[in-house]
């Protein structure tokens, strides 16, 4: 029987590249005359020894495959199936990422980002807003506001003879209503009583 340096040398020279030497020719040679050198006795010790072990194998395989099923048997039992094993996974790689350096000093910078953007939609808030309530004071919006007003109460005298006068907000939807009870109404008539 050959020996393992004699089987690696050998599988060593089938995986390389290279091309056969005659340094493993010969040693190719030697080996095959090891084989012719057995006798018949040792030739029969090494086959039962093989049968033994492929038996051997053949049996282990089999008390592993039972193994392996009373194992999952168990684990059905307990209900520990592969989606909670997957949720017991996810929840502890998201306990140890929370945990890590890396995210809370991620989520610190995050915090302070928004409320520093917090800070910012409000100081812009409020600038729009003091910007408005300054152009509602300027003479400009005033001289418009009185134009406004006098076409309203102009359009409310022709449309239904009501008083004048009155805030801006008052003029703007009263007009808005006088306008709307000037709509035509949309009357449906049934298909029957169509010509």
């Amino acid at each position: 029987m050959s020996s393992s340096w004699e089987r690696g040398h050998l599988t060593e020279g089938f995986l390389d590249s290279e091309p056969l030497r005659e340094a493993d020719e010969d040693m190719a040679s030697e080996i095959n005359l090891n084989n012719c050198l057995l006798t018949e006795e040792e030739r029969e010790e090494i086959q039962q020894q093989l049968a033994k072990l492929e038996e051997e194998i053949s049996t282990l395989r089999q008390v592993l495959s039972s193994k392996e099923k009373q194992h999952a048997e168990l684990r059905q039992k307990l209900g520990v199936g592969s989606l909670s094993e997957l949720r017991n996974n996810l929840s502890k790689g998201w306990h140890d990422m929370q945990t890590s350096t890396a995210y809370k000093k991620t989520s610190e910078t995050i915090s302070t980002a928004g409320q520093k953007t917090s800070v910012a939609f409000t100081t812009l808030g409020s600038a729009i807003t003091r910007k408005f309530g300054d152009m509602r004071n300027s003479p400009s919006f005033k001289s418009f506001e009185e134009k406004v007003e006098t076409t309203v109460s102009t359009l409310k005298t022709k449309v239904g003879g009501a008083e004048t006068g009155g805030s801006f907000e008052e003029v703007l939807s009263s007009a808005a209503n006088a306008s709307s009870q000037d709509t035509p109404t949309n009357n449906l008539t049934d298909s029957s009583e169509r010509p």
